[in-house]
């Protein structure tokens, strides 16, 4: 897709080239990584995935100046060159605000009395969390929103940014690594609401963070952030949508509008609404 792209945007030299680096890895490593970044004029910038919590955390001393979400939510997703600056973003907020609004609609809890489940409280949890917390019509901001994390440090976390905000949703967390435990909590949510797999489960680590037994909500939406990988969520889905009237989605919307923004950000180069039709469906031809 990523030379598709360029050559939409009249920028064809510019190459994509990935590092891979294990899950939470060695903070020395992600700063070498941003260290390169700065370094060599030829690196524009970056995409980062997976890492976006943990990179921030290594490497803070190493950016310039972080845009109002990278401050807030804690994570960088896009580094990029400013004026001999580096400047890290968080672009999740936008990227996943602008899916779930595809995918929900105005007034879809007034509507429906759905709640939200999250799955994982890392970055894409947090920043869907904070595109709902400033929602400003009642009737898009859900009654309560459940987050479940193995870990308690990312479910504090996640905490004290809601902390921050005034608002009537009621957060509840609940630290759980048991698929069978997430079934429980799963079967008592009420018809209509919304389940996300924020956990990474079926892209980069294998499985699903639920058993795939216990039902959906009736008339909801499961949401898979994942757009590739094996999808065990998905597939836990899709066999429940037709007798649970089941809305299904993948990722594949967030992976779109996550690039642009990044896109927009390292190459300084505006993505109006029909350049990003465009490059959506440029990316459908190679999907």
């Amino acid at each position: 897709m990523f030379p598709v792209w360029m050559e939409a945007l009249g920028r064809p030299e510019v190459i994509w080239q990935g590092i891979d680096l294990p899950i939470h890895d060695d903070p020395a490593n992600y700063r070498a990584v941003v260290q390169h970044i700065r370094r060599e004029p030829l690196a524009l910038g970056a995409l980062v995935t997976t890492h976006k919590i943990d990179l921030l955390e290594a490497c803070q001393a190493l950016f310039d100046d972080f845009d109002p979400y990278a401050r807030i939510i804690g994570e960088v997703s896009s580094i990029a060159k400013d004026n001999g600056q580096l400047v890290g973003r968080a672009t999740d907020p936008v990227a996943g605000g602008l899916s779930l609004d595809g995918i929900l609609g105005a007034g879809y809890f007034a509507r429906t009395g759905g709640e939200v489940l999250l799955l994982g409280a890392g970055g894409s949890a947090a920043a869907l969390s904070l595109h709902l917390l400033q929602k400003e019509q009642s009737g898009d901001r859900p009654r309560r929103v459940v987050v479940v994390n193995r870990s308690p440090e990312r479910l504090e976390r996640l905490a004290r940014m809601v902390e921050r905000f005034p608002t009537d949703i009621y957060f509840e967390y609940i630290q759980n690594s048991d698929p069978a435990r997430n079934d429980e909590i799963l079967t008592g949510l009420p018809a209509g609401s919304l389940v996300v797999n924020a956990t990474g489960m079926g892209k980069d680590t294998p499985g699903s963070p639920v058993t795939g037994r216990s039902p959906f909500p009736l008339n909801g939406i499961a949401w898979e952030l994942n757009y590739r990988g094996e999808l065990d969520f998905l597939q836990q889905a899709n066999v429940q949508q037709s007798a649970r009237q089941l809305r299904v989605e993948d990722g594949w919307a967030y992976f779109i509008h996550g690039w642009a923004q990044v896109i927009s950000h390292v190459l300084h180069v505006e993505i109006d609404p029909p350049l990003l039709a465009r490059l959506a469906q440029l990316a459908a031809t190679v999907r």
